[in-house]
């Protein structure tokens, strides 16, 4: 891992090369996108500015690279942040110079931004709580950690035609969607992993194939490169609107596709040594005594321990929530954060009294279900987002703030700015992706409605689609829907479970035909 990060770092100085040269016109758009995204870096809309990525494996943010993170916003001046549903944190707006120090200066911390873009294998995904949530199979995050390291190895070694996700899930919540990832590993009741490949949300989506079960653990890296595998001899390298491992399943047939990853399996087993021994890091802490209870606490499996769950609006806290948090657990024992990929985060491994000092630097986030909703950053930001993602759920909140609603009489909703699911909309119960209707012979913004999507294992399926929403109807239709709920004293899971044919008849009134 020492001589990988050391030539990432070596190759740092074409990155700054290059971004000088897009900053001073001298390459487009289109060329830098090409270029930086294998850094994870990005020129935003207009190209006046840069995000960047921050690979965060499982979404572990320790208190070191916390305090990196802190250190970073008060010396560059970062002054938009959000958490992503791939359990990153990007920065934004961002100077050329700032992209590459920050960059550069993440390496000293562990934390490695290439391949958070482009054609590479992207952040490895691990269910938040994982060892530490009541009921899970086990802790899968050592092996997810040990998957993310090997990957790293391929981004200088292999050309991928697409992007390649990685995913591990600890409990049949699945709040990873392993089931439906590039790659996928499923924790089960036995201690081992049942395996899932080619499937994947955004255009054309497809749930996964099982390719296997009951996978020791210690044996997932084989599954890994045979994944890689299979992508480079079967993958679209001529058309990358087919470049994604999922129309595989579409190129070979399931069963052909199934086929083709079990020789590729069987070939890495013959030819190399794979195995890994690692194990989860036990939890030694112990309880104070003080019991704590709420919405936002969530107790460990750890007797007298605690997380307690922070969801910022839309995922963006204010840049200065960084530094409050790290300024009350940086003598927490033990004590670290875990992204989630819906863009909330878990502070883990707290005793009661440090549980209340959390609770108490974290009120000013999400107050109930609905506030939960999920955003990706939208189209003010996003180079290509059609529509306000950001905005739009802004705007909704607002409205519905006004009336108070019990919590849970209005679901947590998934806007994405487009098509690609970086708000994950297709999973959302409620859902929606941007777009544009013309209207009176003018272009509005309008977001096309996803209803009724899981991401439970066992009952996953993708939201179907309703039809189009003008954005600036979508506020008075959550009011409405809220009422009606209220109204008849229930929550939307239970109001819908009973008669979902309600919610077809209040949507009608705003959506177009």
């Amino acid at each position: 891992m020492e001589k990988l990060l050391k030539e990432f770092r070596e190759d740092l100085a074409e990155f700054r090369e290059m971004t000088d040269k897009f900053y001073s016109k001298e390459v487009n758009m289109k060329e830098y996108k090409g270029f930086s995204g294998g850094f994870g870096s990005y020129a935003q809309k207009g190209g006046q500015a840069s995000m960047l990525r921050l690979r965060l494996p499982g979404g572990r943010l320790t208190k070191e690279k916390l305090k990196f993170v802190v250190d970073s916003i008060e010396e560059y001046g970062v002054e938009k942040a959000h958490f992503t549903t791939c359990q990153t944190i990007q920065f934004h707006n961002l100077d050329g110079k700032a992209a590459c120090d920050i960059m550069e200066k993440a390496l000293d911390v562990g934390i490695v931004t290439r391949g958070g873009g482009g054609d590479f294998p992207r952040n490895t995904m691990v269910s938040p709580l994982s060892g530490v949530e009541e009921g899970e199979y086990f802790d899968v995050l050592p092996y997810a950690e040990a998957v993310s390291d090997y990957l790293l190895g391929f981004i200088k070694t292999v050309k991928m035609p697409r992007k390649l996700k990685v995913g591990f899930s600890n409990s049949p919540a699945n709040v990873t969607h392993a089931t439906f990832r590039d790659l996928g590993f499923v924790a089960t009741a036995n201690g081992t992993f049942d395996v899932y490949s080619a499937g994947g949300l955004g255009n054309n989506p497809r749930m996964g194939v099982k390719v296997a079960e009951d996978v020791q653990p210690s044996q997932v890296l084989y599954y890994v490169k045979a994944m890689v595998e299979t992508f480079l001899a079967y993958g679209n390298y001529e058309n990358r609107a087919k470049a994604r491992t999922r129309y595989m399943q579409e190129s070979l047939g399931v069963e052909g596709y199934k086929k083709a990853y079990l020789e590729k399996l069987e070939s890495v087993k013959a030819n190399e040594n794979l195995d890994i021994d690692v194990k989860a890091t036990p939890v030694m802490k112990v309880s104070d005594g003080t019991k704590v209870t709420g919405k936002r606490v969530i107790a460990q499996k750890q007797e007298g321990l605690y997380a307690v769950a922070y969801h910022p609006l839309g995922g963006v806290p204010a840049v200065s929530k960084f530094a409050e948090l790290y300024d009350v657990i940086k003598d927490m024992e033990a004590v670290e954060i875990r992204i989630a990929p819906d863009e909330t985060i878990y502070v883990v491994n707290l005793n009661g009294d440090e549980a209340q000092k959390v609770l108490k630097v974290t009120d000013d986030g999400a107050q109930n279900l609905f506030e939960t909703s999920v955003s990706c950053i939208g189209a003010t930001i996003c180079q290509i987002g059609l529509r306000d993602s950001q905005g739009a759920l802004a705007e909704i909140i607002h409205e519905v703030r006004k009336y108070d609603f019990s919590d849970g009489v209005l679901p947590r909703i998934h806007i994405s700015g487009c098509t690609s699911s970086c708000g994950t909309h297709q999973i959302g119960t409620l859902g929606f992706h941007g777009g544009a209707k013309r209207v009176n012979d003018v272009v509005e913004p309008a977001f096309t409605f996803h209803v009724n999507g899981s991401d439970q294992q066992g009952e996953e399926r993708f939201g179907e689609q309703w039809g189009m929403m003008l954005q600036k109807d979508m506020p008075a239709f959550f009011v409405e829907l809220g009422k009606t709920i209220q109204a008849e004293n229930k929550t939307f899971e239970t109001w819908y479970a009973e008669e979902p044919e309600k919610l077809k008849t209040i949507a009608e009134k705003y959506l177009l035909h």
